[in-house]
């Protein structure tokens, strides 16, 4: 099978529980047991507040690796209480109350900008564990990367970033890459996604997956990202969604459908590919699909 230099695919969707997961682990599981160029395919699991691709694949750990983001220490006696990094911060993570400056490294975003412009060096900047990496080899040749966020931590951004940075380094332009995003709009998704040669939006036949499919849509346009729908659970439903895409010149690059034994099988942890033929099909002319995109 031949892909073009430099594939990283994302696979998004405008809300949980559409099968974005799904998609994801038996594609990559797909593109390493149909892989006739020895390239290297890597999964990369960045839905790091509840990552779970790691359900579905075993084999051994490579690497584990603490993550940390930088936020501000206040050091008390160096401080004039000129108030010009609470002036400065965008996000409110810093206060004043009474001769104390208070901060939330739950609201900073790393900026440094309270540290770089304080003038009496008040405010160094730390490092503040955020989370975990960890990449694994699995059995079948498929290299697997999961980030997870610590409890309690609530910004996701930082560690997704790191994590690309990783991919980047780990791996060349030439292996292909399948990252599983976030689900949703929010800025998670944009940082998952904004590396991504495509992205495959994962919805389903409903009302909803159509509501949540459009505010995807819009927000890959305004990405400017090249996307393309699978939709899934496929015969649950009605064909709007078809119709919708069809409307807006949005390819559609499968058609995964709604099988009782899938269910069955995706409770257990197994891979749908392994057991139904029906949607190995299918997920082969998602590969297909991808490999044809210039």
């Amino acid at each position: 099978m031949f892909f073009v230099k430099r594939m990283k695919i994302a696979i998004a969707s405008g809300k949980g529980g559409t099968g974005k997961t799904t998609l994801a682990v038996n594609l990559a599981s797909f593109i390493v047991q149909e892989n006739s160029d020895n390239r290297n395919v890597v999964l990369a699991d960045l839905d790091v507040e509840e990552p779970n691709s790691g359900l579905f694949i075993k084999g051994q750990l490579k690497k584990s690796e603490v993550k940390y983001r930088m936020v501000p220490e206040w050091v008390e006696n160096r401080c004039t209480f000129c108030k010009k990094c609470a002036d400065v911060c965008n996000f409110n993570a810093l206060a004043y109350i009474g001769v104390s400056v208070l901060i939330f490294p739950e609201l900073c975003h790393s900026c440094y900008a309270c540290s770089e412009l304080c003038p009496e060096n008040a405010l160094p900047m730390k490092a503040d564990r955020m989370g975990e990496m960890r990449y694994f080899l699995i059995d079948n040749g498929l290299h697997f990367v999961e980030s997870r966020l610590d409890i309690g931590i609530e910004q996701a951004v930082p560690l997704i970033k790191q994590t690309h940075e990783f991919l980047d380094s780990e791996f060349s332009d030439d292996d292909i890459k399948i990252i599983d995003s976030p689900p949703g709009t929010s800025c998670p998704v944009i940082e998952a996604v904004k590396d991504a040669d495509i992205v495959l939006l994962v919805t389903e036949p409903t009302p909803f997956g159509l509501n949540d499919l459009k505010l995807a849509v819009d927000t890959m346009k305004e990405l400017d990202k090249r996307f393309a729908v699978v939709i899934n659970r496929y015969g649950i439903g009605n064909d709007e969604v078809e119709r919708f895409c069809e409307k807006n010149g949005i390819p559609v690059f499968g058609k995964i459908p709604q099988m009782h034994e899938a269910a069955k099988l995706y409770s257990n942890g197994k891979l749908l590919i392994d057991d139904i033929k029906e949607i190995r099909d299918e997920i082969g002319k998602i590969s297909m699909n991808v490999k044809m995109i210039r």
